[in-house]
């Protein structure tokens, strides 16, 4: 495994590079203070409940109402991953077209867009803001996948890491010390400071590379399987898979044979819920206990790729359906749609707060612990 970056990568990089402002409204007025739901269009991995090519804008505290429509033309690739930073006040959606771009959520617009030679899948970027990691993506098997490492400021690559084939989800954890890539059976953490590796776990997940989710302590992962509806639970300390959690038809105690894509904590770490994305279902277990037990399940609406994130209060579960869920209750409360009413969903949403017209609070893609 090496890190290194060749004057070949810079000029494929710089190769392809646009700085442009999106389209909403003529005034570019700042947003009114609040909690609001960013979902990018069109979603690359799934069909299902697409509209339009951009963000769309839900405002959280008012019925999951759409608010605004940002034109982002770079986004009709298709997306493949959002993340976001307070610190930067920026969303950063990748394509799998190698294209990575930077959206503005102060200006409402996106300030610079960039081609690079691999990526971008779900990428991630540190607390700080000033490192983003993008993954060179799940459709690329060569030996030398990994990391590009970018500049979050201009979109310069930095660095390529190389892990392995069909590097896909990447977190930033919360408290600024690690990164995690996912890529063929394999987690890796890393120092987020500069990239090192810190350690590899392996066989993990049963077969590809799937969605997954790390606690607060940094101490526990929950990897999705490939072949069933379920997880792994890796034990982040020692680097070892310990339990395998299997999700069962809920009329019986049969397992579920198709893979598990999404796996979220709610913030409190007191729930783990999983996607049976084919069976339109999300499955919930007490994450209190060790390993965790069943608790019920919901049904979604539709199917589609397979996700699940919470808001940052906990208050509600969003699915990759247009379903809205009370997260405590397990009641569906309302239902995603566009301006002209029909339901509208994805697996790229970020919850984004504002007060006094400037961004104050940005979350994550993906359902982390938070305790």
């Amino acid at each position: 495994m090496s890190t290194h970056t060749t004057r070949r990568d810079f000029l494929a990089a710089a190769a392809a590079t646009a700085t442009y402002a999106a389209v909403a409204s003529p005034a570019r007025a700042a947003m009114p203070d609040g909690r609001y739901l960013y979902m990018a269009m069109p979603d690359g991995a799934q069909t299902q409940n697409r509209s339009g090519v951009g963000i769309l804008v839900f405002d959280i505290d008012n019925g999951h109402k759409l608010v605004k429509r940002y034109d982002v033309p770079g986004m009709k690739e298709g997306i493949r991953g959002m993340t976001g930073c307070g610190a930067t006040a920026c969303l950063y959606w990748g394509t799998t077209n190698h294209r990575l771009g930077c959206f503005d959520l102060n200006k409402g617009e996106a300030v610079w867009e960039k081609t690079y030679p691999l990526g971008c899948d779900r990428s991630c970027i540190t607390p700080d803001g000033k490192t983003l990691y993008s993954p060179t993506g799940w459709w690329y098997a060569g030996d030398d996948g990994g990391f590009i490492v970018i500049d979050p400021a201009t979109g310069e690559m930095i660095k390529r890491i190389e892990v392995g084939p069909q590097a896909h989800n990447s977190i930033a954890s919360l408290d600024g010390r690690y990164v995690y890539l996912g890529t063929r059976t394999m987690l890796t953490q890393f120092n987020a400071a500069d990239g090192s590796i810190v350690k590899q776990i392996k066989p993990v997940g049963e077969s590809g590379v799937f969605p997954y989710t790390v606690n607060g302590a940094q101490t526990t992962a929950y990897v999705c399987l490939g072949q069933h509806v379920g997880v792994d639970i890796v034990d982040l300390t020692r680097g070892e898979v310990t339990h395998r959690l299997l999700a069962h038809e809920p009329d019986g105690d049969k397992t579920i044979g198709h893979r598990t894509h999404g796996a979220g904590l709610t913030p409190d770490e007191s729930e783990l819920w999983i996607s049976d994305q084919v069976g339109k279902r999300l499955f919930i277990y007490d994450a209190t206990t060790s390993p965790p037990t069943p608790k019920g399940h919901v049904e979604l609406s539709s199917g589609g790729h397979g996700w699940v994130c919470f808001s940052l209060d906990g208050q509600y579960a969003w699915p990759h359906t247009p379903d809205v869920f009370d997260a405590r209750t397990k009641q569906r409360v309302t239902t995603l749609s566009d301006e002209s009413g029909k339901p509208v969903a994805g697996s790229k949403f970020i919850e984004v707060h504002f007060k006094d017209g400037q961004v104050s609070t940005v979350g994550c893609e993906f359902g982390l612990g938070r305790k």
